[in-house]
């Protein structure tokens, strides 16, 4: 099945929907998870702003979903699930602000699976068809906050902190997609998702099981390897196979 890359996008002050073929995107005459059709006509990449792809109703998280994330951690036996804002949500090239008051900020790189309709309660076998597709995502952590608050409602759910794009793509074998994440050109987190210890069936029947699942809803499907504080001046790219890559740079405290 051939892939097709979906984008949200701002031109001239106007927000809208396109597909993206190198450096053209070919406008939709609405929203692509709503079945939007080409209208015919065609944007320069260089003319408009990429923005996050989707509005989610939630944005769903998974921690320690891979062995090399664990380190001396036992593995779990079912999903770890948490919750993102999706005030959160920032695009690609957008800023991360490094919060006041905060002290280790994180990069997890990490696929993220978009959902494509609406899902509850239905099997493992039907997962695939209520997926629309996937895209780069970064789960940005404030690590004292994590460690010391009730819930992760700061170290997660801080603005800025779930950069998502630049585009969702279509057509990908998301069980065997290569995730890489660079801070300033250098590769600190390199895996495969075939080494999900929760596959994206486990994962979208899992949570399903509780809440029902919108087109446009997010699942962060967990991080690769270990993780590394980020600084005002840094550059985090968070590559998935297939997909492009998301770039963004962090800056300190909004004044």
């Amino acid at each position: 099945m051939k892939s097709t890359m979906y984008v949200r996008y701002d031109c001239a002050g106007k927000v809208g929907y396109g597909i993206l073929e190198r450096d053209t995107i070919r406008e939709l005459d609405g929203n692509f998870l709503a079945g939007a059709t080409a209208t015919g006509r065609t944007i320069r990449l260089a003319d408009a702003r990429l923005l996050a792809p989707v509005e989610p109703s939630k944005v769903i998280a998974i921690g320690l979903n891979y062995k090399s994330h664990l380190g001396e951690r036992p593995a779990r036996a079912y999903p770890g699930i948490f919750l993102k804002l999706p005030s959160s949500i920032v695009g690609t090239e957008d800023p991360i602000i490094f919060p006041p008051e905060a002290e280790i900020i994180h990069y997890e790189g990490e696929m993220v699976v978009v959902m494509g309709k609406k899902a509850k309660s239905i099997t493992e076998a039907d997962v695939h068809d209520h997926i629309f597709g996937v895209t780069c995502g970064n789960d940005v952590s404030e690590r004292i906050w994590q460690k010391n608050d009730l819930q992760w409602f700061r170290a997660k759910g801080a603005d800025t902190f779930a950069p998502l794009g630049p585009a969702v793509v279509r057509g990908l074998d998301y069980n065997d997609l290569q995730v890489t994440t660079r801070l300033n050109g250098e590769v600190r987190q390199s895996q495969r998702t075939k080494d999900l210890l929760f596959s994206v069936a486990n994962l979208v029947g899992y949570i399903c099981r509780f809440v029902t699942l919108l087109p446009g809803d997010l699942i962060y499907t967990g991080t690769p390897g270990t993780t590394k504080p980020m600084n005002p001046g840094d550059t985090v790219e968070v590559e998935v196979e297939g997909v492009g890559i998301l770039r963004n740079k962090v800056v300190g405290p909004a004044v």
